[in-house]
């Protein structure tokens, strides 16, 4: 396959996948054979209520890699563990999760490893 320079906007995503009752929205691209995923939850925002309709799973199953650019989250594990994560943090998150948004600020982050099936129909 020959690779090629590529550039694409998370301003002009290739999909926008939003979350149930208007809590946010996940942006798609695809870069090379990347998928890249801008995540913005608004205050309010609970896995289990906004996206869990849509996946359709008893907790998120995707497993996600990035970075908080603003705003606070916290990731609960099946297991029980739990992390709270902001601005400026490096993440994975491993399948199996819950999330909610801490505060009265939207969180947004980019993921680079679990938004190609997120907020999909299983």
């Amino acid at each position: 396959m020959t690779q090629q320079l590529e550039r694409k906007s998370l301003d002009n995503p290739d999909e926008v996948r939003p979350f149930k009752d208007g809590k946010g929205r996940a942006e798609i691209v695809t870069v090379g054979e990347t998928v890249l995923g801008r995540g913005i939850f608004e205050p309010g925002w609970v896995w289990s209520e906004h996206v869990k309709p849509i996946a359709g799973t008893a907790s998120c199953q995707s497993g996600h890699t990035g970075y908080v650019l603003e705003g606070r989250m916290v990731v609960k594990m099946d297991d029980g563990s739990e992390v709270e994560f902001g601005p400026g943090d490096a993440f994975y998150m491993p399948p199996g999760h819950d999330a909610w948004i801490v505060g009265d600020e939207r969180c947004v982050l980019i993921d680079v490893t679990g938004f190609g099936k997120y907020a999909k129909p299983a």
